[in-house]
């Protein structure tokens, strides 16, 4: 019987990842209720609620200040941008993507996940995690085959009809600029392609 799927004789190979980001995910579940069974015969059940309403109140008070800084910082690039200056660029380890993560991780309800998001709280932590997923991401680029969504992110590309790829700008020429009137494009514009 047939279902209409094309059958492959070659099987794929399944990454290692997938085979064992679930058993991960299960161990750090049992390990994480574990855990809070030990704080509770230990401490009681009232102390382990108190922890749990202290990770939430906490993780919701870090991710609020976390997107309160990155909003602070789009509108800050916003006016350098309408003020024709280049954007400033962020120093490493300032980031919000860390200091947002270490909320989650402080809201999911656990220990070790408290334990985990408190050390993402502290700026020499943050700035090494930062290096490290930063070194990975561009090893990973460099690796990606050619037209994959890697690529997208390394140039800008124009698709013609006849399938050509085009790199280029538009740059708008249609009506007289002085040096009393200079144009919208005289001020700062971003490179194509980096």
């Amino acid at each position: 019987m047939t279902t209409g799927a094309p059958t492959s004789t070659a099987h794929r190979r399944r990454s290692p990842a997938r085979t064992f980001l679930p058993l991960a995910i299960a161990a750090w579940l049992i390990l994480e209720i574990w855990l809070l069974g030990l704080v509770a015969d230990a401490a009681g059940g009232l102390t382990v609620a108190a922890l749990i309403a202290g990770g939430i109140v906490l993780g919701a008070v870090v991710i609020k200040r976390a997107g309160r800084r990155a909003f602070k910082n789009l509108s800050d690039a916003f006016q350098q941008a309408q003020q024709g200056q280049p954007p400033t660029a962020p120093r490493p380890g300032t980031g919000n993507a860390l200091t947002m993560l270490a909320g989650l991780l402080l809201i999911l309800p656990g220990l070790l996940s408290d334990v985990v998001g408190l050390l993402c709280l502290i700026p020499p932590v943050r700035a090494w995690i930062g290096r490290r997923a930063g070194r990975l991401l561009e090893h990973r680029m460099a690796a990606a085959r050619s037209g994959s969504l890697a690529d997208a992110f390394q140039q800008a590309r124009i698709h013609q009809p006849d399938g050509k790829v085009v790199q280029g700008e538009v740059i708008r020429e249609d009506r007289p600029e002085g040096p009393d009137r200079p144009g919208p494009d005289a001020g700062y514009r971003p490179p194509l392609a980096p």
